[in-house]
């Protein structure tokens, strides 16, 4: 694990090497967060939610590997260094509003800390009604 240099929640947050024109975009919550969706760059797939702040990002940005922001243990840590299913990042983009990352990346192992490999295989389907969208063909004629 990277250890952790940053402040508690509500502490101002210290200058980190993010660029400052990347951190000028971004729009991050009362903890100085923003939430980073971690996609497996070739299938599509969903891996994982995690929390990034300015410095995290910029561990992201320049290391080739992702970092995240634990809210539960108050640490860095970077995805991959005590279990060895590392995330190697293949791209990053910042959503309209500047409050979501998408990491694209490539995924050694599990995703998720249970073992599969994805957060959303571990946490399972919830019953939803499936929407249906309504038929936009032009009509090609005769009475309705």
């Amino acid at each position: 694990m990277v250890a952790s240099s940053a402040p508690s929640v509500g502490a101002p947050v210290p200058p980190s090497a993010l660029d400052p024109q990347v951190a000028a975009r971004l729009s991050r919550d009362g903890a100085g967060l923003v939430a980073a969706v971690v996609q497996q760059h070739d299938t599509g797939d969903v891996l994982m939610v995690g929390w990034m702040d300015d410095e995290a990002l910029a561990r992201t940005l320049t290391s080739g590997r992702v970092t995240f922001w634990s809210r539960s243990r108050q640490e860095y840590w970077r995805k991959g260094d005590t279990s060895g299913h590392a995330q190697y990042v293949k791209s990053v983009s910042l959503d309209c509003d500047g409050d979501a990352l998408l990491v694209q990346v490539d995924q050694v192992g599990a995703a998720c800390h249970t073992g599969t490999r994805t957060c959303f295989e571990a946490g399972g389907p919830l019953p939803a009604v499936v929407g249906v969208r309504p038929d936009t063909t032009p009509s090609t004629g005769g009475a309705r």
